[in-house]
């Protein structure tokens, strides 16, 4: 069988690489791999986090119509409590690469550290305010995580979902001290653990 031909006459195909959700009690840490297509610029890209809720929207749309390739992946509940929340981090963003349809020559992943994968790999702290690849999936991450705790306060809005994304805010906190654990929260979190462990002793 013949092997997998490298193209080295083709641009340097870089994808960029962010998560979202490493610190809410509850739903899946996202990532998302994005390899940007030069002959297709993207204006606007930056930070999603400094991005409003109707331009994230928009350009979430744009990237997945223009980007050369992208992937969105996660890790559940159950395996950020099995793994700790960094190597379930760790695991979304390698999923969201290996997801790529078009092959990266390079990985430039937003934060300190990188997952293992089989290609060249840079870890640029704050990179998704200074990598166009990384800025575009943060977007697609922060929108696919805020969808699904969208779906979450749906069929559950007592715990306020769509306010605080997860995030142990005060009223968070409060509502889930009068409400029972879903099975979407992470028990090994502390809030949550010591709530289950009051509720059984």
């Amino acid at each position: 069988m013949q092997s997998e031909v490298f193209d080295f006459s083709a641009a340097a195909r870089v994808a960029g690489v962010d998560e979202v959700g490493r610190g809410p009690l509850v739903g899946n840490v996202v990532a998302a791999a994005v390899i940007l297509d030069p002959e297709r610029p993207i204006d606007g890209l930056a930070d999603s986090k400094k991005l409003s809720k109707k331009r994230r929207e928009a350009l979430f749309v744009e990237i997945q119509e223009k980007a050369l390739s992208w992937s969105v992946a996660c890790a559940t509940p159950a395996e950020i409590d099995e793994l700790n929340i960094l190597h379930a981090s760790m695991l979304a963003m390698q999923r969201a690469v290996m997801g790529l349809e078009v092959k990266p020559e390079y990985v430039k992943v937003d934060g300190n550290r990188c997952p293992e994968l089989p290609y060249p790999c840079e870890a640029v702290v704050k990179g998704d305010s200074k990598v166009a690849e990384i800025s575009a999936a943060s977007i697609l991450a922060k929108v696919v995580r805020d969808r699904e705790m969208h779906a979450l306060h749906q069929q559950f809005p007592d715990y306020g979902f769509d306010r605080h994304k997860g995030y142990p805010t005060k009223a968070h906190l409060e509502a889930l001290a009068t409400l029972k654990v879903l099975p979407e929260y992470r028990r090994s979190f502390k809030p949550v653990r010591n709530l289950l462990e009051g509720h059984t002793s």
